[in-house]
Protein backbone atom coordinates (compact mmCIF):
# COMPACT_ATOMS: atom_id res chain seq x y z
CA UNK A 1 0.00 0.00 0.00
CA UNK A 2 2.87 2.34 0.84
CA UNK A 3 4.51 1.84 -2.57
CA UNK A 4 1.62 3.14 -4.74
CA UNK A 5 1.19 6.12 -2.39
CA UNK A 6 4.89 6.96 -2.70
CA UNK A 7 4.71 6.68 -6.48
CA UNK A 8 1.62 8.87 -6.70
CA UNK A 9 3.24 11.43 -4.39
CA UNK A 10 6.40 11.44 -6.54
CA UNK A 11 4.47 11.73 -9.78
CA UNK A 12 2.36 14.57 -8.37
CA UNK A 13 5.51 16.26 -7.08
CA UNK A 14 7.20 15.86 -10.46
CA UNK A 15 4.08 17.08 -12.26
CA UNK A 16 4.15 20.32 -10.29
CA UNK A 17 7.76 21.12 -11.24
CA UNK A 18 7.63 21.23 -15.06
CA UNK A 19 4.96 23.95 -14.83
CA UNK A 20 7.19 26.00 -12.54
CA UNK A 21 10.07 25.64 -15.01
CA UNK A 22 7.85 26.67 -17.94
CA UNK A 23 6.87 29.84 -16.08
CA UNK A 24 10.52 30.74 -15.58
CA UNK A 25 11.37 30.11 -19.25
CA UNK A 26 8.76 32.53 -20.58
CA UNK A 27 11.22 35.43 -20.46
CA UNK A 28 12.88 35.80 -23.86
CA UNK A 29 16.58 36.28 -24.57
CA UNK A 30 17.70 39.88 -25.08
CA UNK A 31 20.38 41.35 -27.32
CA UNK A 32 22.32 42.24 -24.16
CA UNK A 33 22.32 38.56 -23.15
CA UNK A 34 23.65 37.67 -26.61
CA UNK A 35 26.44 40.22 -26.30
CA UNK A 36 27.42 38.84 -22.90
CA UNK A 37 27.67 35.23 -24.09
CA UNK A 38 28.81 35.46 -27.74
CA UNK A 39 32.28 36.64 -28.80
CA UNK A 40 32.48 40.08 -30.37
CA UNK A 41 34.41 40.77 -33.57
CA UNK A 42 37.78 41.25 -31.82
CA UNK A 43 37.40 38.03 -29.80
CA UNK A 44 36.29 36.05 -32.88
CA UNK A 45 39.33 37.31 -34.80
CA UNK A 46 41.63 36.32 -31.93
CA UNK A 47 40.06 32.84 -31.78
CA UNK A 48 40.33 32.41 -35.56
CA UNK A 49 43.99 33.46 -35.61
CA UNK A 50 44.91 31.29 -32.60
CA UNK A 51 43.27 28.16 -33.98
CA UNK A 52 43.79 28.66 -37.72
CA UNK A 53 40.06 28.95 -38.34
CA UNK A 54 38.40 30.94 -41.11
CA UNK A 55 38.13 34.66 -40.36
CA UNK A 56 34.50 35.67 -40.68
CA UNK A 57 33.21 38.74 -42.46
CA UNK A 58 31.32 39.96 -39.39
CA UNK A 59 30.02 43.15 -41.01
CA UNK A 60 28.96 41.17 -44.07
CA UNK A 61 26.94 38.70 -41.97
CA UNK A 62 25.26 41.50 -40.04
CA UNK A 63 24.50 43.56 -43.16
CA UNK A 64 23.19 40.57 -45.10
CA UNK A 65 20.73 39.65 -42.34
CA UNK A 66 19.63 43.26 -41.98
CA UNK A 67 18.88 43.38 -45.73
CA UNK A 68 17.18 39.97 -45.58
CA UNK A 69 14.71 41.09 -42.90
CA UNK A 70 14.07 44.41 -44.67
CA UNK A 71 13.41 42.62 -47.98
CA UNK A 72 11.13 40.11 -46.25
CA UNK A 73 9.13 42.94 -44.69
CA UNK A 74 8.93 44.71 -48.04
CA UNK A 75 7.60 41.55 -49.70
CA UNK A 76 4.93 41.19 -47.01
CA UNK A 77 3.97 44.86 -46.77
CA UNK A 78 0.91 44.59 -49.05
CA UNK A 79 -0.47 41.63 -47.11
CA UNK A 80 0.20 42.72 -43.54
CA UNK A 81 -1.05 45.70 -41.61
CA UNK A 82 1.35 47.70 -39.45
CA UNK A 83 0.56 45.84 -36.21
CA UNK A 84 0.64 42.42 -37.89
CA UNK A 85 4.01 43.28 -39.42
CA UNK A 86 5.37 44.31 -36.04
CA UNK A 87 4.20 41.06 -34.42
CA UNK A 88 5.61 38.96 -37.27
CA UNK A 89 9.00 40.71 -37.20
CA UNK A 90 9.10 40.58 -33.41
CA UNK A 91 8.86 36.78 -33.62
CA UNK A 92 11.36 36.46 -36.48
CA UNK A 93 13.94 38.63 -34.74
CA UNK A 94 13.24 36.77 -31.49
CA UNK A 95 14.21 33.52 -33.21
CA UNK A 96 17.55 35.01 -34.33
CA UNK A 97 18.28 36.40 -30.87
CA UNK A 98 17.26 33.15 -29.15
CA UNK A 99 19.44 31.10 -31.47
CA UNK A 100 22.46 33.33 -30.86
CA UNK A 101 21.91 33.26 -27.10
CA UNK A 102 21.70 29.46 -27.10
CA UNK A 103 24.93 29.26 -29.10
CA UNK A 104 26.59 31.70 -26.69
CA UNK A 105 25.61 29.62 -23.67
CA UNK A 106 26.92 26.48 -25.37
CA UNK A 107 30.17 28.28 -26.20
CA UNK A 108 30.58 29.37 -22.55
CA UNK A 109 30.20 25.76 -21.38
CA UNK A 110 32.70 24.57 -24.01
CA UNK A 111 35.25 27.16 -22.83
CA UNK A 112 34.79 26.04 -19.21
CA UNK A 113 35.35 22.40 -20.20
CA UNK A 114 38.44 23.35 -22.24
CA UNK A 115 39.88 25.32 -19.32
CA UNK A 116 39.24 22.46 -16.90
CA UNK A 117 40.80 19.88 -19.22
CA UNK A 118 43.83 22.10 -19.91
CA UNK A 119 44.40 22.76 -16.19
CA UNK A 120 44.06 19.06 -15.43
CA UNK A 121 46.53 18.16 -18.19
CA UNK A 122 49.03 20.73 -16.91
CA UNK A 123 48.72 19.43 -13.33
CA UNK A 124 49.22 15.84 -14.45
CA UNK A 125 52.31 16.83 -16.46
CA UNK A 126 53.79 18.57 -13.41
CA UNK A 127 53.20 15.50 -11.25
CA UNK A 128 55.19 13.26 -13.59
CA UNK A 129 58.94 12.81 -12.95
CA UNK A 130 59.48 12.38 -16.65
CA UNK A 131 57.72 13.99 -19.58
CA UNK A 132 54.20 12.70 -19.98
CA UNK A 133 53.38 10.34 -22.83
CA UNK A 134 53.14 11.87 -26.26
CA UNK A 135 49.60 13.13 -26.84
CA UNK A 136 48.69 13.37 -23.15
CA UNK A 137 47.13 16.72 -23.93
CA UNK A 138 45.19 15.53 -26.98
CA UNK A 139 41.86 15.39 -25.12
CA UNK A 140 42.37 18.93 -23.80
CA UNK A 141 43.46 20.06 -27.27
CA UNK A 142 40.25 18.64 -28.79
CA UNK A 143 38.22 20.50 -26.16
CA UNK A 144 40.05 23.75 -26.93
CA UNK A 145 39.46 23.29 -30.67
CA UNK A 146 35.81 22.48 -30.05
CA UNK A 147 35.43 25.63 -27.90
CA UNK A 148 37.07 27.66 -30.69
CA UNK A 149 34.61 26.26 -33.27
CA UNK A 150 31.70 27.05 -30.94
CA UNK A 151 33.04 30.57 -30.43
CA UNK A 152 33.17 31.24 -34.18
CA UNK A 153 29.64 29.86 -34.58
CA UNK A 154 28.31 31.92 -31.66
CA UNK A 155 29.91 35.04 -33.14
CA UNK A 156 28.34 34.39 -36.57
CA UNK A 157 24.90 33.97 -34.99
CA UNK A 158 25.43 37.10 -32.90
CA UNK A 159 26.12 39.07 -36.07
CA UNK A 160 22.99 37.63 -37.73
CA UNK A 161 20.93 38.57 -34.66
CA UNK A 162 22.36 42.09 -34.56
CA UNK A 163 21.49 42.54 -38.25
CA UNK A 164 17.93 41.34 -37.61
CA UNK A 165 17.56 43.67 -34.62
CA UNK A 166 18.83 46.64 -36.67
CA UNK A 167 16.33 45.82 -39.42
CA UNK A 168 13.46 45.64 -36.91
CA UNK A 169 14.29 49.11 -35.63
CA UNK A 170 14.40 50.50 -39.17
CA UNK A 171 11.08 48.94 -40.18
CA UNK A 172 9.06 49.31 -36.98
CA UNK A 173 10.69 52.46 -35.64
CA UNK A 174 11.17 50.97 -32.17
CA UNK A 175 13.99 49.14 -30.43
CA UNK A 176 13.36 45.37 -30.51
CA UNK A 177 12.51 43.75 -27.18
CA UNK A 178 11.74 40.10 -26.50
CA UNK A 179 8.10 39.21 -26.12
CA UNK A 180 7.56 38.02 -22.55
CA UNK A 181 4.36 36.05 -22.45
CA UNK A 182 2.21 37.22 -19.56
CA UNK A 183 1.50 34.64 -16.89
CA UNK A 184 -2.02 34.90 -15.50
CA UNK A 185 -2.07 34.74 -11.70
CA UNK A 186 1.16 32.71 -11.44
CA UNK A 187 1.10 32.63 -7.63
CA UNK A 188 -2.46 31.37 -7.53
CA UNK A 189 -1.72 28.65 -10.10
CA UNK A 190 1.34 27.43 -8.22
CA UNK A 191 -0.48 27.55 -4.87
CA UNK A 192 -3.33 25.48 -6.31
CA UNK A 193 -0.86 22.94 -7.72
CA UNK A 194 1.06 22.76 -4.45
CA UNK A 195 -2.20 22.18 -2.56
CA UNK A 196 -3.22 19.44 -5.02
CA UNK A 197 0.20 17.78 -4.65
CA UNK A 198 -0.09 17.85 -0.85
CA UNK A 199 -3.65 16.51 -0.90
CA UNK A 200 -2.52 13.57 -3.04
CA UNK A 201 -0.45 12.42 -0.04
CA UNK A 202 -3.71 11.48 1.65
CA UNK A 203 -4.96 9.30 -1.21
Amino acid sequence: MAKPTTQSRQSSHQASHPSARVLQLRKGATVEMVRLTCPDEAQALKIAESFGAAILDSDGIRDMHERLIIETASGLSDGLGERAMQIHLQRIVGAYVGSAHGAGQFYSRAVTEARDATAKGAAEARDEDLDGPVGYDSAAQRKREFAADMGIQAHALRMAAEGAVAAYEQIVGEVWKPFDRPVENPGQTLDRKAAAAQMSAFD
